[in-house]
């Protein structure tokens, strides 16, 4: 005679033992991914709100300036579209082509990448500040010499990041001159030109 308590135990096929498997084991995993998602924001570094401002004392192309911007705006943006300042241009905006480049105390730097609130005291040059109509740059020169250019939307990048080459020693030879510009891309292809018109504005910017 079977025992009344023995009711309980009910025989289970096997597929109601997967899905009941399934069941925990979703559950088990949605815990822990709702703790880790948890985790990462309470340890999150602090990033300042949206809107905040921060003022910006430096010079620009030799001539100071004094600027209250978003705290998260890049120099880039700052250049173009709150000084006007639109030789820098806005390629890949991720700093891998090149086309953004500045300098910051004489050194390129990938301007989308830089923060504005960086150049705090700094002295920050840009295409319109290495050269005039009456008096290019050696390196603008040679680029016209060489026809290193065709759409130009990289050229100004490339200007820049040329004269660094060069006052950084990394233009002795063809293959120092293409290793050290790689960071620099024209999708017109130019790069032949680009070499050519470096080695020859190099002796010039050498001697200052």
């Amino acid at each position: 005679m079977t025992d009344p308590q023995d009711t309980q135990f009910l025989p289970l096929t096997r597929r109601q033992v997967l899905e009941a498997g399934t069941v925990v084991s979703a559950s088990g995993m949605i815990s822990t991914a709702t703790a880790q998602a948890q985790t990462q924001v309470t340890t999150s570094p602090s990033l300042p709100e949206n809107g905040t401002t921060v003022h910006i004392a430096c010079r620009v192309n030799g001539q100071p300036t004094a600027i209250d911007i978003d705290a998260r705006a890049s120099l880039l943006d700052m250049l173009r579209e709150r000084l006007g300042l639109v030789g820098a241009k806005k390629g890949c905006d991720h700093g891998q082509c090149g086309a953004c480049t500045v300098h910051i105390g004489g050194r390129r730097i990938a301007s989308c990448l830089t923060l504005a609130a960086k150049v705090n005291g700094r002295e920050v040059t840009t295409i319109e500040g290495i050269g005039s109509a009456d008096g290019l740059h050696p390196m603008q020169q040679a680029f016209i010499d060489h026809d290193a250019l065709q759409c130009g939307y990289c050229t100004p990048g490339q200007i820049m990041a040329a004269i660094a080459c060069v006052k950084e020693g990394h233009a002795s030879t063809p293959e120092d001159i293409r290793e050290y510009m790689s960071g620099n891309i024209c999708r017109c292809g130019a790069y032949v030109g680009i070499v050519a018109a470096i080695e020859q504005a190099a002796p010039q910017i050498e001697r200052g």
